[in-house]
């Protein structure tokens, strides 16, 4: 489904143990792999000045990603100096990455309140979708599961969607990503819409909306189904977060797509939103596209 990836860690988030995996990485379709790490800039003395011992530590570290590449594949690690926010933009259109991989913002370069403005600057700057991994869900597999995990990055996608704009957006998205990869390992998205009972709904309103939920998913399933996608339509009723990881338990998935169509807003942790709640509720790792904000 993506051939150019960027994976950026800090070491805290587990994401450096994929440097071992690259020929796992490489069957989900990957051809071009950046390891990246930030280091920040020495500020000991009146002027800032690269930290030598820790770039050449993380490089070491990185170094095993090098080793065993496949053929067909390109492999770079990346070790700059500055704020991810400056260094990420700028690898990811260097190298014309079409998906970040990251750890959730604890402690990671996704969360404001660590990094002042960071996950504004980066999401603003770029639109290339975001593949978020909470830290203990690399850091617990085994050798053997983690290597699996690298084969099925992207193979099958939960997909919340409302007909919203954000949620046509990500539907495009995906299938614009499809339709680009002649040998996609993306092979099944489940379609799921949550109508939200909140409130004092009268049956009849609810009825319906799931019947128009019901009409509109179909049109939307012919329409992947149509570019070789097999899909799967569910329409629930109830809060949407905690039907949305219901069925993610209940279904074989890699991942949990969402779409925003303000991300700067998503990645404040402020705005309530859907794709806040997944975020924060969910120990699958959410794979989030969004147009780049100016």
């Amino acid at each position: 489904m993506f051939k150019r990836c960027l994976i950026c860690t800090d070491f805290t988030d587990g994401l450096d143990r994929f440097a071992s995996f690259v020929p796992s990485l490489s069957a989900s379709g990957v051809n071009c792999l950046v390891f990246l790490h930030s280091v920040p800039y020495w500020e000991e003395g009146e002027i800032p000045h690269v930290d030598e011992e820790k770039v050449e530590a993380a490089k070491k570290r990185l170094q095993v990603a090098l080793e065993n590449v496949p053929d067909g594949i390109e492999v770079k690690v990346e070790v700059p100096s500055g704020r991810p926010s400056d260094t990420i933009p700028r690898i990811v259109e260097r190298e014309k990455i079409e998906i970040v991989l990251a750890g959730t913002p604890i402690r990671s370069f996704l969360q404001e309140k660590v990094f002042g403005s960071t996950s504004l600057s980066l999401a603003r700057a770029t639109s290339a979708p975001l593949m978020i991994f909470r830290p203990n869900q690399i850091s617990v597999y085994t050798k053997e599961e983690l290597e699996l995990r690298c084969q099925h990055l992207w193979r099958s996608m939960l997909i919340p969607y409302n007909d919203s704009e954000a949620a046509q957006y990500l539907v495009k998205q995906i299938k614009n990503y499809f339709e680009n990869d002649g040998a996609s390992s993306l092979e099944e998205c489940i379609l799921l819409w949550v109508i939200n009972e909140g409130g004092r709904m009268p049956e009849e309103t609810v009825k319906a909306r799931q019947e128009e939920a019901e009409k509109r998913i179909a049109e939307v399933k012919q329409d992947l189904e149509s570019i070789g996608l097999k899909v799967e339509t569910q329409v629930r009723r109830g809060n949407p977060t905690v039907e949305i990881i219901n069925a993610v338990m209940t279904k074989d998935v890699s991942a949990i797509a969402v779409g925003s169509d303000d991300r700067g807003g998503l990645l404040q942790w402020t705005v309530p939103s859907l794709a806040n709640e997944i975020l924060r509720s969910s120990w699958y790792p959410v794979l989030f596209f969004s147009q780049a904000r100016s």
